[in-house]
């Protein structure tokens, strides 16, 4: 199987989504990464994916945030069941044409039959949790400021009660455009996930603006979500941002031609 390069980050949608499958949004989002060694993540992957790194390591993060407004296309909202907290952790990947895209090695939210959806459709490590958010901008419908303390409590139900999470985070500046570094756009500008069917692997193009990122703060960052995933446990100083959040297109999924 013959792997290209990856792709260029791009801080914008570089395949947009003509036909999505799947309307969401994406608010009150904590993204919180470490370093790793790019072989121990390696291992997690099917083989066709292969790890991406940014400064010789990759990275796994924990992305706590508002799942808003899940529907599809021309329909109205699934009521209670459309909106609801989420708690991911995920890696970066690239396929064998050297595109780059999100793998989850979890996710966490609180709606038993949306877990069972996804997990069935999208074929993805979704969870049952229980979880709050307190100091919601996006629920309250305040603006972000600039020192707000955002706290995200999750414990997982099923399919086994072994994660939790207690992460708080102190909103920082936004950052402008022009000043966000290759890594912010190395961990957000991600226009695809992975997943796999079987033995086969499976793509999904995603589409969204650009995200309003801020510098941010972990005031306490209490998780074992990481190693119910697999893997060791973070060392060092995680690097962090939060944003108010975007609203997402996704696609239906693909396989991936090897």
């Amino acid at each position: 199987m013959e792997l290209l390069p990856a792709e260029d980050v791009t801080p914008s949608c570089a395949r947009p989504v003509r036909r999505a499958i799947m309307l969401q949004g994406w608010h009150d989002l904590a993204s919180i990464h470490w370093r790793y060694d790019p072989a121990v993540v390696q291992a997690l992957l099917p083989d066709g994916f292969r790890v991406d790194t940014f400064d010789g390591s990759a990275w796994v993060g924990v992305l706590p945030f508002q799942m808003d407004r899940v529907r599809f296309p021309r329909l109205p909202a699934f009521g209670p069941l459309s909106t609801f907290p989420e708690t991911n952790v995920r890696t970066y990947l690239t396929d064998p044409a050297g595109r780059r895209a999100v793998w989850f090695c979890s996710l966490d939210i609180t709606r038993l039959i949306t877990a069972l959806v996804a997990r069935a459709s999208y074929r993805l490590p979704y969870c049952w949790a229980t979880m709050t958010i307190e100091g919601s901008a996006a629920a309250t419908g305040r603006p972000v400021v600039p020192g707000a303390v955002v706290s995200y409590r999750s414990r997982r139900r099923w399919p086994a009660a072994d994660a939790s999470t207690d992460i708080s985070v102190r909103v920082g500046e936004a950052i402008a455009p022009a000043d966000a570094s290759d890594l912010d756009h190395f961990l957000s500008a991600r226009w695809a996930l992975g997943t796999t069917f079987g033995r086969r692997l499976m793509w999904a193009d995603v589409e969204h603006p650009p995200w309003p990122l801020h510098r941010a703060e972990l005031l306490r960052g209490d998780e074992t979500l990481v190693t119910a995933a697999g893997l060791p446990a973070p060392e060092g100083d995680p690097y962090v941002l939060w944003s108010p959040g975007v609203d997402v297109r996704i696609a239906v999924p693909r396989r991936v031609r090897t």
